[in-house]
């Protein structure tokens, strides 16, 4: 068995789910991990993929003949655990850039976004632009933790930021 990371993109659907899981069953494949949204009427999947190597190419083929469907793939590998993972959430003003500086933040301190979900809406008592994001965070040392706040509240004071318990 082999694993792979796909990535997968079509106009969504009623049913698409349900091929792309028929296409991986028909070849032997075995789904171990997913996120998939709906954006705009988009459909948008990210999955990691063990199928047997003989397999692969058919599977390439079931795909390619789903209707409008876009796709990318890569090897993938084990990757070695952090030695900590956590979760925040944070709500601040919207602006160009604030992923920008959230990764800088975290990418200076040497931390890894293992996984990242943003919304932008607006306050329902203001009207103001608020931009919220989850993040789960993977630590390769302990003080790190200890930074994440300090480094993020630079941003402006406009930053909430929330330590989430750790879902799993």
């Amino acid at each position: 068995m082999m694993r792979y990371l796909v990535t997968l993109q079509a106009p969504d659907r009623k049913g698409l789910v349900e091929q792309i899981a028929n296409a991986v069953s028909r070849q032997g494949g075995n789904w171990l991990d997913s996120e998939m949204r709906h954006i705009d009427g988009i459909f948008a999947a990210i999955l990691q993929l063990e199928v047997p190597a003989d397999n692969w190419d058919q599977l390439i083929d079931s795909f390619e003949c789903i209707d409008g469907l876009t796709l990318t793939y890569s090897k993938a590998s084990i990757a070695a655990k952090p030695i900590k993972q956590v979760h925040y959430q944070l709500v601040a003003y919207d602006r160009p850039g604030i992923v920008l500086h959230i990764s800088n933040k975290l990418s200076g301190l040497g931390i890894n976004i293992e996984q990242f979900s943003s919304q932008y809406e607006t306050a329902s008592h203001t009207g103001v632009a608020l931009f919220k994001a989850n993040m789960h965070l993977g630590l390769t040392d302990t003080d790190q933790e200890d930074q994440i706040a300090e480094q993020l509240y630079q941003m402006g004071d406009d930053v909430v930021l929330d330590k989430m318990p750790s879902v799993k």
